[in-house]
């Protein structure tokens, strides 16, 4: 259905912070619903909608920001702001001038926070949320509990339904609602297309401007190839053919517009240790597939990069269900004898689990083996660790270690207690 509209987990948490700061910043990348929250939770309170792609708009607010700031109404929605940074000092001054709750609703399509001037100016005043493309559990209009099951160790309830078979439609699809309206693969493909030419075009030069885009294209596709994998500057450097620290920076503004992640390795009591590499993930695998050229046959097929691919999908569903409420870190594991978990999964400073994502339809007990040595290196604790794979059952290993269906993502059951078959 066109223009069907999806529940947002992080809907929430807006209605609960409106009640609390005198401002909210929404931020995450071009198209993934932003907007759509921000309209949806403010305009019934009254909030009136102004928008900086608006050249009126953003003409006003770039040339006398003090006088647009005075002419706004006592609540208003303000969409990309990262388009005007010398706005922030006079919404700063409009705030302290009358500081209640729920003034402004803010959004922006690349990172804002790494702006000095609205980190600094609006500090103590606002509350960011980050949001992604949608999530599974999102799409299947349930509720965020995988994260809760797992702390818990909750899996008993789960009753199993058989394999997914839409995973790699899944995969193929990504998160972004304008994408999921289309059902016909190849006419998603060119939304994709689209949408890429357009961040290229337009979001790259507003926020950088770069002698030759062409670079940043092939960057794209660099990086959507090698997601999942260990972050190599010098390689990246070297199949551009630029400089190590023009392809940091390069790789640095691909982060800033959430199209790209470096998920940082877990350091522990002794780093030594361990890896102080990051891993790449892309932001999202519709793009990253569109990006590769990779159709539902190509997916099937190519079983290396598939593997890549499913471990991106699978951490970004963890991670997107577990930015609603921003309590949770997330990182890996990988020691030196490279020994690894895929992610580690952090609440507050005593507990941790661990996730192995594999891309197959069966588990052993090797496949535990990076999880053992986890729970080693985390001692007391070390909360649980699963395997998530493309099977059907629930299987216990021991107390703390579980096999566990990749679609109980998104069909996390409420807590109950039951016997599990074992190995």
């Amino acid at each position: 259905m066109r223009g069907e509209l999806y529940p947002r987990s992080a809907e929430a948490f807006l209605r609960h912070a409106l009640d609390i700061a005198p401002v909210v910043l929404i931020h995450g990348p071009r198209q993934c619903g932003k907007t759509t929250l921000a309209k949806m939770v403010g305009e019934p309170q009254g909030f009136q909608y102004f928008s900086f792609d608006d050249p009126f708009t953003l003409g006003h607010a770039n040339t006398d920001p003090k006088d647009f700031t005075r002419t706004l109404p006592e609540r208003c929605i303000l969409d990309e702001v990262q388009k005007v940074p010398e706005l922030f000092s006079s919404l700063k001054m409009e705030i302290d001038r009358e500081r209640v709750p729920g003034r402004f609703i803010m959004t922006g399509s690349s990172n804002v926070m790494l702006l000095p001037k609205l980190s600094d100016s609006l500090a103590g005043r606002m509350f960011d949320m980050r949001l992604h493309p949608l999530s599974q559990v999102e799409l299947s209009r349930q509720s965020s509990s995988f994260l809760d099951c797992l702390f818990a160790k909750a899996f008993e309830a789960w009753h199993p339904s058989g394999q997914d078979p839409q995973i790699y439609k899944r995969i193929l699809a990504g998160g972004y609602p304008p994408a999921l309206e289309i059902q016909d693969e190849e006419a998603r493909f060119l939304w994709y297309r689209n949408h890429i030419d357009l961040i290229i075009q337009r979001d790259v030069q507003d926020l950088a401007r770069l002698r030759s885009l062409e670079i940043f294209s092939k960057l794209l596709a660099l990086t959507a190839a090698q997601t999942a994998g260990l972050y190599n500057m010098n390689k990246l450097a070297t199949q551009l053919e630029i400089s190590q620290p023009t392809a940091q920076n390069h790789v640095i503004l691909l982060e800033q517009m959430f199209l790209l992640e470096r998920l940082y390795p877990w350091r522990g009591n002794h780093p030594r240790q361990l890896t102080k590499t990051p891993k790449m993930h892309f932001c999202d695998t519709g793009i990253a597939c569109t990006l590769l050229d990779i159709d539902s046959t190509k997916l099937q097929t190519r079983r290396p990069q598939f593997g890549h691919l499913w471990e991106t999908f699978v951490f970004q569903e963890l991670r997107r269900q577990g930015d609603v409420f921003g309590r949770d870190k997330f990182n890996f594991f990988r020691n030196r004898a490279k020994v690894e978990v895929d992610v580690v999964i952090q609440r507050g400073t005593t507990e941790a689990c661990g996730v192995e994502i594999k891309a197959s339809s069966m588990v052993n007990k090797a496949d535990f083996r990076g999880l053992k040595v986890l729970r080693t290196a985390l001692g007391e604790h070390f909360v649980a660790g699963v395997v998530l794979y493309d099977g059907e059952l629930v299987r216990k290993f021991d107390d703390q270690l579980f096999a566990v269906p990749v679609k109980m993502l998104w069909e996390a059951p409420a807590f109950m207690q039951s016997d599990l078959p074992g190995f």
